[in-house]
């Protein structure tokens, strides 16, 4: 068994759904690290059952990352010795998330924390999206570690990255604060081993629909706010309808302009009375094109004769909008240094973009480190019941970080 899918077993047995403790995951990766003679930053969020990691090894400007004691908490300074890198010399990071989305309602027919394997394809929840991925990374993180690095390797594992994004931002708050950062980073989500170089942004806005309640015998009287939800949902997909007739393309997406979708209605509590609040979930991924809030601001327009009527009844109806979530999108230039040594590394010659968000996005507007994505596996497998990565898919993926590994002995 390799190192890598011996590590996915492992990690796959950690039932990190997003909604649950990641920390005990985290704490394996570290303890694994140590016992390589690496040092880790686990960065706690308040709670402390959940948490990120970083690490680097290799040249600091002034000689090796030193070892020492896994940090218990935040940190306001960076993550390794003194010392600057000039900007050629900041080496890649290698980045994943350690959360995964549910399986309630899905019908599993092998065990969802538990990797087994059949006829070439390790199943379990996390395989493809993406355990799979951060085994490689951790396996071969191990690996250079033991190289006379000329230029560093970075390892970031995240967690809540399903809900948005949400826990790697504290790694981008303290590599903000730090003497250097990365020169490039590597997000390994399942691609296919193809290599890519943008992502559209997502954000996710809740609507409060205000009404007036009444008895349904005297409707007309009231103003009914479930009704509101919907005459909005019907203007979210009047706005869907002119991005896609006219708006911004980009034909290297499978959907190639701006989607809208309306995920979630709630309100009501029983048939004979009129609901007087009601609420409606909904979301933009945004090509890079478009400005996410100039399409927040056109529905309100929309909107705006559809509360003044309501306003003729009573006064207080209202919808108000409240953005709950959102990342940036990714758009990485073909010329960028990490597309070329991407380019090098897995031999591809083109490059692809996925309509599916990552926190690839976050580090190249937060901290300029411009970032390609791929990994191992298809999304096509992701958030299904028996999800699965091939062997052969990890010895690709495998073979491009060794290939990295011996690029950064020779120095970027």
């Amino acid at each position: 068994m390799s190192q890598t899918v011996e590590i996915l077993h492992d990690l796959i047995s950690f039932a990190t759904v997003s909604r649950d403790p990641n920390r005990a995951l985290i704490d394996y990766v570290a303890d694994r690290l140590d016992d390589a003679g690496i040092s880790a930053t686990v960065i706690p969020d308040e709670s402390n059952k959940k948490a990120n990691l970083f690490a680097s090894i290799g040249p600091t400007g002034s000689g090796p990352v030193s070892s020492g004691p896994v940090s218990s908490g935040p940190v306001s300074s960076g993550p390794v010795s003194s010392g600057q890198h000039g900007p050629d010399n900041g080496g890649v990071m290698l980045s994943g998330h350690t959360d995964v989305v549910p399986i309630d309602g899905q019908d599993w027919t092998r065990p969802a924390f538990t990797c087994t394997e059949e006829d070439g394809r390790l199943y379990g929840r996390g395989t493809t999206d993406m355990k799979g991925f951060c085994a490689a990374a951790i396996a071969s993180f191990v690996a250079a570690s033991k190289l006379p690095l000329r230029s560093p390797l970075h390892l970031a594992l995240s967690y809540d990255e399903e809900i948005g994004c949400i826990g790697v931002r504290s790694i981008i708050e303290m590599m903000a604060k730090a003497p250097f950062r990365p020169a490039m980073c590597i997000v390994g989500e399942p691609t296919e081993m193809g290599l890519g170089t943008g992502h559209k942004g997502k954000t996710a806005i809740r609507a409060q629909c205000h009404g007036r309640a009444g008895h349904s015998a005297l409707a007309p009287l009231a103003v009914n706010a479930l009704h509101l939800a919907c005459d909005l949902a019907g203007e979210i997909r009047a706005t869907q309808d002119e991005l896609r007739e006219n708006g911004a393309r980009d034909d290297d997406y499978n959907i190639p302009y701006t989607t809208l979708h309306v995920g979630r209605i709630d309100g009501g509590v029983q048939l004979n009375i009129v609901p007087h609040e009601a609420v409606i979930d909904f979301e933009i991924r945004n090509l890079a094109e478009d400005n996410p809030q100039d399409i927040i601001q056109t529905i309100e327009r929309r909107i705006a004769p559809i509360i003044a009527r309501a306003q003729q009844i009573a006064p207080e109806a209202a919808i108000n909008f409240t953005i709950t979530n959102t990342y940036p999108g990714l758009d990485t230039a073909p010329d960028e240094d990490v597309v070329t040594l991407l380019k090098s590394l897995t031999g591809a010659n083109t490059t692809i973009k996925m309509a599916f968000g990552t926190e690839g996005g976050l580090f190249s507007r937060d901290l300029g480190i411009p970032t390609v994505i791929c990994g191992p596996g298809s999304m096509d497998q992701g958030h299904k019941p028996d999800e699965f990565v091939t062997r052969q898919q990890l010895a690709l993926c495998d073979d491009m970080l060794a290939k990295l590994n011996q690029r950064l002995v020779a120095g970027l």
